[in-house]
């Protein structure tokens, strides 16, 4: 029998359980339910089954899952001539979980490609409640003693779902890209979740798998030992 929408999820249900993927629609690619609500247990949920909400004020709670999925394998970073130039320059100044709250709200202000207010004040409170409880994560540029770039994400195990960014300058946010990429690599982590393929993630070496490939990474890697926050960068990783 074919489905006609999406599934509804009671916000009520202290189970949070998802449909199955499978049941994921194809137009738009991979939405899977509507509802819910953003508590710190629900996400984990979501997060684990490779499920993330994504939806814009005045609409309710919508779940994805696409499918190819957009993905960095951490050993697999490109690294241009131009933002390697920068890199080596130690241009910014990169730190992680100094302004989770600081990056997000920066994410979230509108730019000229129309992206970024989908964080909704709700989006916020719930990526914050999840820094606090160490699942959720920010790495910063800065320059002059400002933010000008950067990105947040949750960790669950070795996997890292990354979720937005941002730049006030050149290459800020591809910088505090690379830094965190490095410095998953040596945290042993074996997957970024990118979600959806762009032109620019691609350039940074993302590639597009199936959403069976995906998952079935995802139960690997999501049952490692995660790395406790707040996190900190090594020494190593301190200079570019």
């Amino acid at each position: 029998m074919t489905r006609r929408g999406p599934f509804w999820l009671d916000p009520t249900d202290r189970g949070f359980a998802f449909p199955p993927t499978c049941q994921a629609l194809q137009d738009p690619n991979g939405l899977l339910a509507v509802g819910g609500d953003l508590s710190p247990a629900r996400l984990l949920t979501a997060y684990r089954h490779g499920i993330f909400p994504w939806f814009s004020t005045g609409q309710p709670i919508l779940w994805w899952t696409p499918d190819p999925r957009s993905v960095l394998f951490p050993a697999e970073l490109h690294v241009s001539r131009s933002l390697g130039k920068t890199l080596r320059r130690g241009t910014f100044r990169v730190t992680m979980d100094e302004a989770f709250t600081q990056v997000m709200s920066a994410c979230a202000e509108p730019r000229p490609d129309g992206f970024g207010t989908w964080i909704t004040p709700d989006m916020h409170l719930a990526y914050v409640a999840l820094h606090h409880l160490g699942y959720a994560h920010s790495v910063e540029s800065w320059q002059d003693g400002k933010l000008v770039g950067g990105l947040y994400g949750v960790a669950i195990g070795r996997v890292f779902f990354g979720e937005s960014m941002f730049t006030r300058r050149t290459d800020a946010s591809k910088v505090a890209f690379a830094h965190l990429v490095r410095q998953l690599v040596d945290w042993d982590f074996g997957l970024i979740d990118c979600q959806v393929s762009t032109a620019h993630l691609e350039n940074l070496g993302a590639r597009s798998i199936p959403r069976v490939q995906f998952e079935a990474l995802l139960e690997l890697f999501a049952e490692e030992p995660g790395i406790p926050g707040p996190w900190r960068f090594t020494a190593a990783e301190a200079t570019p």
